[in-house]
């Protein structure tokens, strides 16, 4: 990394730790899996902190959560449409599914009812769940976004069932272990640092606690480091390893509801938060405890992410600065294209298959890409749809309308090609080819001008 960019860095989070009045603030950037830049300011227990000094990371800890259900949904141990209660009764909300508890669109309660759990001593999963009631249930679920921290208590306490042990042992042996995030854990070990209100009027420091939230510790009870985080953050960009596959990372990464308004900013995916910034589209999550906040956002599109951790209840802008620190990166480094460089092999049949096909009288370029996937783009757009190809000679859509849809070649019997299948969209080579079953049928008169108007 250059110095100028260094420097731009490390000023930006010199003036959030001065200007926000931060007791001790960390930050790093990774890209490609590789930590770029560091920095620590301000003091823990009289030194300024360093990328092993740990911080409470608060509700980054549901991203966990959010991997380990999909973890099991990828091992065909319970589905996203499953309701809540098929994995865990004695809740008010049992009807409410998997899936709509990880994107908060469940419309239950944000809080577990009783004293503010942040705070308090915390109470096992099945206290919680005895003191749900009709008043747990706020929405209808689907309605809109409603964040909801008991929900993610729920999803944690799902974890522990299915794997046989409790939630965090689970994320401990799946996930931190083989990502070796080794200062990754339930509760504080040294160095760490203390979490603290700072008051508004005046420089003065008051303790917050620091206790065991036992049954809502999936909610945000992880610690971390910036070195551990930013392996979360790589991770994030799509460096899954064999912990999660990279389809089951993406379908993560797509909003399923959003912050209502007049154009987006903030959704939520799949145990991730969305947002919008500055062009890019960010995945990651936010963290906030009594005494901590923290934030990793990744931007996949340049496998780039970015964390930050900051021991104060309040004032500093956490997210905005963790993006910032992506702008600044992108802005002074911005990420090399790939090279490119023609295909080593390719299949003569697929080969035969590019140039042009219609859709109708509408164009599209097929083109063939490496690993014999394929990339269909409309001529008059520069919107392009990639196909993956699957074992059975077919291609699964990875984009937009055609998201998760099949594209078949349909061959004659000699073997030549009649047309291409896509979810019962017709291509030819031709618009509206007469010798391809075009749906509905064609005019026997075939193309013609308009008709002369009568004017007798």
């Amino acid at each position: 990394m250059l110095d100028t960019t260094k420097q731009a860095l490390d000023h930006r989070l010199a003036t959030e730790q001065r200007d926000r009045r931060v007791p001790s603030l960390v930050a790093a950037v990774v890209r490609d899996g590789v930590p770029l830049w560091s920095g620590g300011r301000g003091k823990v227990d009289g030194t300024t902190p360093t990328e092993d000094t740990q911080y409470r990371i608060g509700s980054i800890t549901k991203t966990f959560v959010g991997v380990m259900i999909m973890r099991l949904r990828d091992e065909g141990m319970l589905s996203l449409s499953d309701p809540l209660r098929t994995h865990l009764q004695g809740t008010s909300f049992g009807d409410r599914t998997i899936g709509e508890l990880l994107a908060h669109a469940a419309g239950i309660t944000s809080e577990p009812a009783g004293e503010w759990w942040e705070r308090s001593d915390g109470k096992p999963w099945a206290d919680l769940a005895g003191a749900t009631g009709l008043e747990t249930i706020r929405t209808r679920a689907g309605r809109r976004f409603h964040y909801s921290n008991l929900g993610f208590a729920a999803l944690g306490e799902v974890v522990a069932r299915l794997r046989g042990t409790d939630w965090y042992s689970a994320v401990l042996d799946e996930i931190l272990v083989p990502l070796g995030m080794n200062r990754t854990t339930l509760m504080p070990t040294a160095p760490h640092a203390t979490g603290w209100a700072v008051h508004p009027w005046a420089d003065v420091l008051l303790p917050e606690p620091a206790h065991d939230a036992r049954g809502m510790a999936p909610a945000g009870q992880l610690w971390s480091t910036s070195t551990d985080l930013g392996k979360w953050a790589a991770f994030l960009s799509g460096a899954t390893g064999d912990v999660l596959a990279a389809d089951t990372l993406t379908e993560m990464r797509e909003p399923i509801v959003v912050e209502d308004g007049e154009y987006w900013v903030d959704g939520y995916g799949i145990g991730l938060q969305i947002l919008r910034d500055r062009g890019r589209r960010l995945a990651g999550h936010t963290g906030s405890m009594p005494g901590f906040l923290a934030t990793v956002w990744a931007h996949p599109g340049e496998n780039t992410g970015a964390v930050a951790m900051a021991n104060t209840t309040s004032g500093a802008a956490i997210s905005s600065l963790v993006a910032d620190l992506l702008d600044i990166v992108a802005t002074h480094e911005p990420k090399q294209p790939t090279e490119w460089t023609p295909l080593a092999e390719f299949d003569n049949d697929l080969l035969a298959l590019t140039g042009q096909w219609y859709w109708g009288p509408a164009g599209y370029g097929l083109r063939l890409a490496a690993d014999n996937w394929l990339e269909l783009s409309p001529l008059k757009s520069n919107a392009r749809y990639r196909f993956r190809p699957e074992l059975d000679g077919t291609w699964t859509g990875l984009d937009s309308y055609f998201a998760a849809e099949r594209l078949r070649v349909i061959r004659r019997a000699d073997g030549s090609v009649s047309h291409l299948d896509l979810n019962t969209f017709v291509l030819t080579r031709t618009p509206y080819d007469p010798t391809a079953p075009i749906p509905g049928g064609l005019d026997q008169a075939g193309w013609r001008g308009l008709p002369k108007p009568d004017v007798s």
